[in-house]
């Protein structure tokens, strides 16, 4: 997942289009004046909001959640026209939000609960306690999503947010404000800054923003935990990801195959959790390929906002042309294109679902995060070697394995070096479990239990008597 995802720096804060490169709305970016005042209110309103109850904050995260079940087709409007998402992808996306503030509004209390701990002492136990204002630093390719699975933690803990968005969704940005303002909770809990990237590091410096947490590209990562390190604040990044998909002769192929189809080509293949590369065993591999290149053939490619459309636009022209650029890397290296591979002609910025293979090491599309609908498909000739070649990458948030073979299930369980391991099923996220990854995927993690404590102080407490 990308932060701005190496877009070319727009002065102005907009909304265009990806489908036709349309301009659709144009926001000022906010003053220094008014960044300060958003923090003086956040500090303010945390003092206050930390001390409400678990029910408190419970009822007006189920309203939030009843709120974006009733609006999620107006919502989705919105996403699909700011980065240009599949209109039904961008309302079920607004759907699972809701699912989100449900979960986090039932179970936050039991997840802080005290814990006592038995050490002979009269009290022994772990409390986990609110922080203070965090900043949220969010991509563009789930505009919802990926706020609301920060926001429904951070808020049923007593934290308050504020968003820093992607530049190129600030009408989701400021929906989700609008959301949460209409579910009841105080203007300071949560605001949406409309600023540039280049402003994160003096809110960062800020004392009162006491934490940080980013979605988005290695280097935005980077930036944010130096920014943090410096002043020995708390992060959570989650990055990009390379996941591979094995695909082993125990496998149900036909199964497998409509599956990886889907699991390249989610949200465009803009997706950090999409599977990228696609190790096969020698014995079906051409089976495989066959099959795969034909229904990413028959992907329909068009106006997002049609239910017809399979792929929609990429976020922008910077996007294609980067594609394109890696694509021509890796041929030039030694791929074979077996699909697509070249930028559509006319207006939007749209790439057609493309197919690699007999990529050589060191070529971008077998060490790079490639954030469109492009797969890479390896031959192995076993276990191991799926491993080795899934493991060679500085990536490791999700990965897929298809086998039906308990051993190689548990090979791959105990081996893989990702943060997260799906057998029979593409990688997805899920408020109830947690979801981070390992080596420059990131630090950290979001959801369940572990990403609600992620932004609280654990504090011991012994009362000896």
């Amino acid at each position: 997942m990308e932060l701005e995802r190496k877009l070319t720096i727009i002065m102005a804060i907009a909304s265009i289009n990806p489908a036709t490169g349309e301009t659709l709305k144009t926001f000022d970016a906010l003053t220094p004046a008014q960044i300060a005042a958003s923090i003086d209110l956040a500090a303010a309103t945390y003092k206050i909001f930390r001390k409400t109850s678990f029910a408190y904050r419970a009822e007006r995260m189920l309203k939030a959640a009843d709120i974006l079940e009733q609006r999620k087709e107006t919502y989705g409007r919105i996403l699909t026209l700011e980065m240009g998402k599949t209109i039904q992808s961008a309302i079920d996306e607004v759907a699972k939000c809701a699912s989100a503030c449900r979960y986090y509004a039932a179970n936050a209390e039991k997840f802080l609960a005290e814990e006592h701990v038995e050490t002979g002492a009269k009290r022994s136990s772990i409390l986990y306690q609110s922080l203070g204002p965090i900043l949220a630093v969010m991509p563009w390719n789930f505009p919802f999503w990926q706020v609301f699975r920060f926001v429904a933690p951070a808020l049923m803990t007593g934290n308050v947010g504020l968003l820093k968005h992607a530049s190129n969704v600030p009408q989701s940005a400021l929906a989700i404000e609008e959301i949460l303002l209409d579910a009841g909770f105080e203007k300071g809990v949560f605001q949406t800054l409309l600023i540039s990237a280049s402003q994160v590091d003096s809110l960062i410096a800020d004392p009162r923003i006491v934490a940080a947490t980013l979605t988005g590209s290695e280097g935005a990562g980077i930036q944010v935990g130096i920014s943090a390190a410096k002043r020995i604040k708390k992060v959570v990044l989650e990055l990009g990801g390379s996941d591979p998909f094995i695909v082993m002769p125990s496998a149900d192929l036909d199964t497998a195959v409509a599956t990886a189809v889907k699991a390249r080509c989610i949200n465009n293949g803009q997706s950090c959790i999409a599977a990228k590369r696609f190790i096969v065993h020698e014995s079906i591999a051409d089976k495989f390929t066959t099959e795969f290149v034909r229904r990413m053939a028959a992907l329909k490619i068009g106006n997002p906002l049609d239910p017809a459309t399979d792929i929609g636009p990429l976020a922008n022209s910077d996007a294609v042309k980067e594609i394109e650029r890696d694509i021509n890397a890796t041929v030039a290296a030694g791929a074979k294109l077996l699909l697509g591979g070249k930028a559509i002609d006319g207006p939007g910025s749209f790439f057609p679902p493309t197919v690699l293979t007999n990529v050589p090491k060191g070529s971008p599309a077998y060490s790079e995060e490639f954030f469109g609908p492009v797969a890479s498909i390896f031959r192995v000739k076993n276990a191991e070697e799926a491993l080795q070649i899934a493991n060679d990458t500085r990536f490791g948030l999700g990965s897929s394995v298809w086998t039906n073979d308990p051993a190689e299930q548990n090979f791959f369980i105990e081996c893989l070096e990702a943060g997260m391991v799906y057998v029979n099923k593409m990688v997805i996220s899920d408020p109830r479990l947690p979801f981070g990854g390992v080596k420059q995927s990131g630090v950290g993690r979001e959801m369940a239990q572990f990403g609600i404590r992620e932004f609280t102080n654990i504090k011991t407490v012994w009362v000896e008597k």
